[in-house]
């Protein structure tokens, strides 16, 4: 047992010993003696940023709708929930005339108080209540006067508020049907949802925004030294950095080193990989900005492993099975012994045999 942790302390100074005599560090996508990549200067860094383009709207983004003008096409039947606002005049005593917005029921009825009671509303024009009110206060009021106006539609709480981007690239308007959004700006989207809503509603008018930036990230790669690699999802916002990158997912922990750099889609100028390597010692300890890149939706910014603690984990999965091998055989062999000496006798306290 002696000899085999003996054996295992040289293979571990052998690999300490191979690492200190010359290891150096090899970024992916070139040869072990080629040259680091070279980054273009005019990459965008912090004190450089640059602003990102025209927002693309994708699954699962959250839109947020407000009804700026949406008036109904002529003639308009009154639908349960609209809002209508009713204003007479001319009734005696003064106080007992209406004034105010009043929803229309699930009825399709309106309450307009004890003297006018309950009118019928929906199904009729506006024009139409009005002249059906006007006919009951005749009855009652010599020269009545009565106004009519729509002041909300019960459509509209369908349009106006939060809208998920679904699978299929389309936002749910309710009962004026689904819109496709996918693949447009800000400004294509809202001329789309007009353009949709121009069926049924007059000269529509809507301001549109985006709530949830959900469809754009980037990520964060930890090697995880042997034990397994972590990635963190994070979303591209259009001002983070590799520091700020790093901040979110709470440092470095004790299985990373301080090599690491920004992998981004598509080629370079030379027409490989697009690395960038950091340096997060001159980043964090200088306050050097010359790689802290901004980071764009897609990126992927690469947390390479502690070479040490990667030896380790590599050594712990080759000697622990040995370990436990061994230990049993000792233990086995231990027990042996001990049957076959209290077989013998030698435990039963007799002593030695004198001549």
């Amino acid at each position: 047992m002696n000899d085999f942790c003996n054996r295992r302390r040289l293979v571990s100074l052998a690999a300490l010993l191979l690492i200190s005599s010359g290891c150096h560090f090899v970024y992916p996508g070139r040869r072990a003696d080629g040259p680091v990549p070279n980054v273009p200067p005019q990459m965008p860094r912090e004190l450089a940023k640059v602003s990102l383009p025209d927002y693309i709207i994708e699954p699962p983004d959250v839109l947020t709708i407000e009804a700026t003008s949406l008036l109904p096409k002529q003639p308009y039947a009154l639908r349960p929930l609209d809002v209508v606002a009713v204003t007479t005049q001319g009734m005696v005593p003064e106080e007992t005339n209406v004034a105010g917005e009043f929803l229309i029921q699930a009825n399709g009825a309106i309450d307009l108080g004890f003297v006018l009671g309950s009118v019928q509303a929906a199904g009729k024009t506006v024009e139409e209540l009005q002249a059906d009110i006007l006919a009951t206060l005749r009855q009652q009021v010599r020269e009545p006067q009565v106004t009519v106006t729509l002041t909300q539609l019960a459509a509209q709480q369908q349009i106006a508020g939060e809208h998920l981007v679904a699978p299929d690239g389309k936002v749910n308007l309710g009962t004026y049907g689904r819109v496709r959004v996918v693949g447009m700006t800000m400004e294509e989207a809202r001329a789309a949802i007009e353009a949709h809503l121009a069926q049924y509603l007059e000269n529509p008018q809507i301001a549109l925004d985006v709530l949830g930036y959900n469809s754009k990230v980037y990520y964060v790669v930890t090697q995880g030294a042997g034990l397994g690699d972590r990635v963190v999802i994070l979303p591209a916002k259009g001002n983070e950095t590799v520091l700020d990158a790093i901040g979110q997912v709470q440092g470095l922990d004790s299985t990373s080193s301080t090599r690491m750099w920004v992998a981004r889609p598509g080629g370079n100028e030379c027409g490989g990989d697009q690395i960038m390597p950091v340096d997060w010692l001159a980043i964090t300890q200088r306050g050097d900005v010359g790689t802290n890149y901004q980071l764009m939706p897609g990126d992927r910014l690469y947390v390479s492993e502690d070479k040490l603690v990667a030896i380790d984990t590599k050594l712990g999965k080759i000697f622990s099975p040995l370990e436990r091998i061994f230990g049993v055989t000792l233990l086995g062999t231990q027990t042996t012994s001990r049957l076959v000496f209290f077989d013998r006798g030698g435990g039963t306290g007799g002593g030695f045999d004198h001549p």
